[in-house]
């Protein structure tokens, strides 16, 4: 599959449009361009501003799915045309299952295009924008319909100013900045207008973190299916913020909905985990364990072995997890809490001193204690504190930046030394020779090494002055 950034501007223009002088503008190629677009009954697609298409003719026919991305820009997928003009490839499929889940793609409009493709290059004779004269025809529904446009996309030898300049030109000549994102859109303007209901509510930091949280997990949904780490990573962390927000602000919620949702995206979190968990135990473990030197080299091969197929493992599971109802279910069951947003409590925000208070105890609590289970307890409360203070953080000011910031540090201190217990059950279940005795010990080193960093942590975690603004 092939991936590239699309740097284009739209324009609507009058039937009489005629293309001005441009400066490098050559000699234009006409293509006849057929494209039928797929998306569910619904439109998920489009009212995510997502296009799936396969298109005959010019010079990039095939299945294209175009996203977006910052900006004009958006990120096309390309695939060949293939034999089946109805089954959409799947790997163009895993990239939008988060938003379709199980429903079916189905063709929903047909464009057919006469196109105008004239070239702009510069003194070199390098192509630096391609200007798009269409006259499309467009069937959704058995209704046709038919308009002209104009577009201007960049190559790679293009920047933004040469993008200016040619909107100059073209405005001057009676184009107009088009009304819609893509031809697709304005094909299929009744029915988004028909299909898109939005409640009009007073904005509220609770509802708008449970939003971020849930297009995180959308957006990263495509990359883990690839088997991105770092989209792995991201989903996950995306799915524990979410269930955290759940727990924190309960009360701003229907009970039934977060008792169910509370459960299943730890169900979810803990697929991710496994595959995630090893992911980073490899990066420190093993690092660990290869510079001990080469006496070595049969324990870091085992280890290795042994977290390779705990990730393997974990991705087998991770993809049936993806693909099952279970999970598309779980995705449904969010677009409706936040669809059926009523305002929440009144005060949401003293939630946050609570999830503060009740970390500071558990952690005063653990470090009197010396065991490593408490203070694991003591991490995870403060991940949830943490999430709670990102909600209203970013109205606090630097007061909530730095709070967020000392929590943070506070947390990798206290994850640094739970990423140690863990190694050292790993390596103690691996083996008893002396290897695995020196590098137990090299672990329980840095445990307690660790700790020795909580008090400097701590302390400035609970400066009153990061705190204050939460009452």
């Amino acid at each position: 599959m092939q991936i590239s950034t699309e740097t284009e501007r739209k324009y609507d223009v009058p039937a009489d449009f005629v293309l001005p002088d441009l400066p490098g503008a050559g000699d234009g190629a006409t293509h006849e361009l057929d494209a039928t677009y797929f998306d569910t009954a619904d439109l998920r697609l489009a009212h995510h501003e997502r296009t799936l298409r396969r298109r005959t003719g010019g010079s990039d026919a095939g299945w294209h799915l175009k996203t977006p991305g910052h900006g004009s820009s958006r990120t096309e997928h390309r695939l060949p045309l293939g034999r089946s003009a109805d089954d959409v490839p799947t790997d163009l499929l895993k990239e939008v299952r988060a938003l379709v889940r199980d429903n079916p793609l189905r063709p929903v409009a047909r464009l057919r295009t006469h196109r105008l493709e004239t070239p702009v290059r510069d003194d070199k004779g390098r192509t630096r924008a391609l200007i798009a004269q269409d006259t499309v025809t467009a069937e959704t529904d058995g209704v046709a319909q038919t308009w002209q446009e104009v577009e201007v996309e960049l190559t790679e030898q293009g920047d933004r100013k040469l993008l200016d300049e040619m909107e100059r030109l073209l405005l001057a000549a009676g184009a107009s900045p088009a009304d819609g994102p893509s031809k697709l859109a304005r094909a299929l303007a009744g029915r988004l207008k028909a299909t898109t209901q939005r409640k009009k509510i007073k904005p509220n930091p609770v509802l708008g973190y449970v939003r971020e949280q849930r297009e995180a997990i959308l957006e990263h949904d495509p990359g883990v299916r690839r088997g991105d780490a770092e989209a792995v990573h991201k989903m996950r962390v995306g799915t524990r913020r979410l269930r955290s927000t759940l727990k924190t602000f309960k009360r701003s919620f229907p009970p039934d909905s977060v008792e169910f949702l509370k459960g299943e995206l730890k169900w979810l979190a803990g697929s991710l985990g496994e595959v995630r968990d090893g992911q980073v135990l490899e990066g420190k473990l093993l690092a660990a364990v290869e510079a001990e030197g080469e006496e070595f080299a049969p324990v870091a091969e085992r280890v290795r072995d042994h977290l390779d197929t705990k990730i393997a493992e974990g991705r087998r599971q991770l993809d049936d997890d993806l693909n099952g109802e279970r999970y598309y279910r779980l995705l449904d069951a969010i677009d409706g809490l936040i669809a059926g947003w009523d305002g929440g409590e009144s005060k949401p925000i003293r939630r946050v001193g609570q999830a503060l208070d009740k970390a500071d105890r558990l952690l005063d609590e653990a470090t009197l204690n010396g065991q490593d289970e408490p203070l694991h307890e003591a991490r995870k409360a403060y991940k949830q504190a943490r999430y709670a203070v990102e909600v209203f953080a970013p109205g606090a000011g630097k007061p909530g930046k730095r709070l967020v910031k000392r929590l943070t540090d506070l947390q990798d201190v206290l994850g640094n030394h739970q990423d140690s217990v863990v190694a050292r059950e790993i390596l103690r279940d691996l083996g008893d020779t002396f290897e695995y005795g020196v590098l137990w010990a090299r672990q329980e080193r840095i445990g307690y090494d660790t700790l020795g960093e909580l008090p400097y942590v701590t302390r400035l975690s609970r400066k009153r002055s990061l705190r204050s603004w939460l009452g």
